[in-house]
């Protein structure tokens, strides 16, 4: 009992925190190895609970206006291709110098947010062209490769892709990236299920948590937008830099 407890409060923490900003896999990933859990069974069990907290966190920016969604259906197909190819995809990379690329681009991220000091802060939205719609398949392609291949932080940089490519503010670019998130989070999770590397009895109670989690983190995104969004964001950013250094050494 006392396992679950930690785990499902680690959960709901986790899906709070990546509603709102994205990297909530740098708390809940941990606490399952850190229960004793082996690291492929621990992705595993995560991406079912991370999946069922984005759905939840979707329908909510959903319902409240926070998905373009001219946008994101032409980006959807090329999020879930990426995913696919990322999780099928052997290993031929050095895993530490994908690590160090993650880092430094964490790190930048996290002081341009910093330094800028209206990013994010309003929606200066001009429309789709040809030009930022191919970025954004490039982008969708790319990020969904990278959540099925590797992950940490996939959410964080598809909001930075959102507001710096398409100006829109804090609170949309966290619903759009949100729901890029769950169509990745879905392909990953089809595979992981086929290759046995879910423990349901863990998985179910950590989902529910993850969907109150989630539900509350988004309602607070939309309430209170950037002013919330912004500084998780760069604490995010900053966290997932220390975690990747750390594993580095």
């Amino acid at each position: 009992m006392g396992f679950l407890l930690f785990i499902c409060t680690a959960g709901f923490i986790a899906a709070f925190v990546d509603s709102i900003a994205g990297g909530g896999g740098i708390i809940s990933i941990p606490a399952l190895m850190a229960a004793g859990m082996p690291p492929h069974i621990a992705l595993g069990t995560n991406k079912l609970g991370a999946s069922f907290g984005a759905f939840a966190s979707t329908l909510t920016f959903f319902k409240s206006k926070k998905i373009y969604f001219p946008l994101i259906k032409c980006l959807m197909p090329f999020t879930l291709i990426g995913a696919i190819l990322g999780v099928k995809t052997v290993l031929s990379i050095d895993e530490q110098k994908l690590q160090l690329v993650i880092l430094i681009l964490t790190f930048v991220i996290a002081l341009h947010t910093f330094i800028k000091k209206d990013f994010g802060s309003h929606n200066d939205f001009g429309g789709l062209t040809k030009k930022n719609i191919f970025i954004g398949i490039i982008l969708a392609l790319s990020l969904g490769f990278y959540d099925g291949l590797f992950g940490p932080g996939t959410g964080s940089f598809l909001i930075f892709a959102f507001i710096s490519v398409y100006k829109f503010d804090f609170s949309v670019s966290a619903g759009n990236g949100k729901t890029l998130n769950f169509i990745s989070n879905i392909a990953s999770l089809a595979v992981f299920a086929i290759n046995d590397s879910i423990d349901y009895y863990t998985a179910i109670p950590l989902a529910a948590s993850m969907i109150l989690g989630a539900l509350a983190g988004t309602k607070i995104a939309i309430k209170n937008g950037a002013k919330v969004i912004k500084p998780i964001f760069i604490t995010i950013a900053l966290a997932l830099t220390i975690k990747m250094f750390g594993s580095l050494f």
